[in-house]
């Protein structure tokens, strides 16, 4: 197993993890706000042991990755993807993209990866297509204050912010259904504390002001969407519900009570999912 850095145009070190047979197929996993690569644990692990290449990497600004000032945007996080699936020439790749990575996939398949001849299949998971934002075009949209109110959280008390989500909404530990787990909050706390607060702010927006309908309307490789009807970050009927329409080959696959977190919460269920997906 290795994990190792590349640089980009632009000067950003990318910290990435590429482990199994280098001539098996890759799975390239893109992670959520604020979160790194370690955030597909589970998923790594069980596709290694499948015998496929799984590959991650953190985020410009966040986890590993050095804590650069510019590009916090979704063009430069889906061109930093394409910097890595060419460093270590990917093809033939499944891309899985959760929440913010969600959008990284959407943008790196239309722009990079199906003009480039890299990609095979897509998953969009709890993704943020086509836009977050509420507005004239978008009316079933989260209202910009919302987002506001976690520019406004984050630069007062980053830590705490973060430890709310975590023991709160993005698992739905605020609902009697869940079983909390201390080890889960703590490991989101982690993540997002070793990321730039800088990346981390500026992140709100690129995740929830960029339209990319645009993006989902130019993927035409097989492209799963997976949401649950619980999810209390992105909203299912203004993401996955019209992720589906706009893509040429979508399929989607709606959970009842899951939760914005549910690769990890109901990773059995989800990586199984996954699998049956991968080789239809």
């Amino acid at each position: 197993m290795t994990m190792t850095y590349l640089t980009t145009k632009d000067g950003a070190e990318i910290f990435f993890k590429d482990w199994g047979p280098k001539d098996a197929q890759p799975i390239m996993f893109h992670h959520g706000w604020p979160l790194s690569g370690d955030d597909w644990d589970t998923q790594m692990l069980f596709f290694l042991a499948k015998g496929y290449r799984v590959v991650a990497h953190d985020r410009r600004g966040h986890g590993r990755s050095s804590q650069i000032d510019t590009g916090h945007d979704i063009s430069h996080y889906a061109a930093d993807a394409a910097a890595v699936a060419e460093h270590l020439d990917l093809r033939n790749i499944v891309n899985i993209g959760h929440s913010t990575g969600g959008g990284e996939v959407a943008r790196y398949v239309a722009r990079f990866g199906q003009p480039q001849g890299r990609v095979a299949k897509a998953v969009l998971v709890s993704a943020i297509p086509p836009l977050m934002l509420q507005t004239p075009a978008n009316p079933g949209g989260t209202p910009i204050a919302v987002f506001d109110g976690f520019r406004k959280a984050l630069a007062g008390n980053r830590a705490g912010f973060f430890l709310d989500v975590a023991s709160g909404p993005f698992y739905g530990f605020n609902r009697s259904t869940e079983t909390v787990s201390e080890g889960v909050i703590r490991n989101w706390w982690r993540q997002g504390m070793m990321g730039s607060a800088l990346a981390h702010y500026e992140g709100i927006k690129a995740f929830s002001e960029t339209d990319q309908t645009e993006d989902l309307k130019a993927i035409t490789i097989p492209t799963l969407v997976m949401q649950g009807d619980d999810d209390q970050i992105v909203p299912y009927t203004d993401a996955a519900l019209l992720q589906v329409k706009l893509l040429e080959k979508g399929t989607l696959k709606i959970y009842p009570g899951f939760p914005h977190g549910m690769l990890t919460t109901h990773a059995d269920v989800i990586n199984d999912d996954l699998l049956a997906f991968i080789k239809s």
